[in-house]
């Protein structure tokens, strides 16, 4: 398999903050469960993932769905598949 190196003006900046919840929640079953492990509410959750598409919308690479994020995740480095 090739790496993909994508231009930084394709690729958001996630604050490390922003990383931790989308990597949580990208581990598990749902937001509730993301929000239990991080000892914050869902509603946080829910604003982080909502930024987090909003920067990928932004580059124009809108990640609609929790598979689309996990793809966009590995694309850019954020997460690898060797962490599942």
């Amino acid at each position: 398999m090739y790496a993909v190196n994508r231009p930084a003006s394709r690729r958001p900046e996630l604050s490390r903050r922003e990383i931790e919840v989308l990597v949580a929640w990208l581990h598990a079953e749902s937001k509730q469960e993301a929000a239990k492990s991080l000892f914050i509410s869902v509603s946080t959750v829910s604003t982080h993932v909502a930024r987090i598409r909003a920067k990928y919308e932004s580059v124009g690479r809108a990640a609609n769905t929790k598979s689309a994020l996990f793809a966009r995740a590995i694309q850019d480095g954020y997460v690898s598949l060797d962490e599942w």
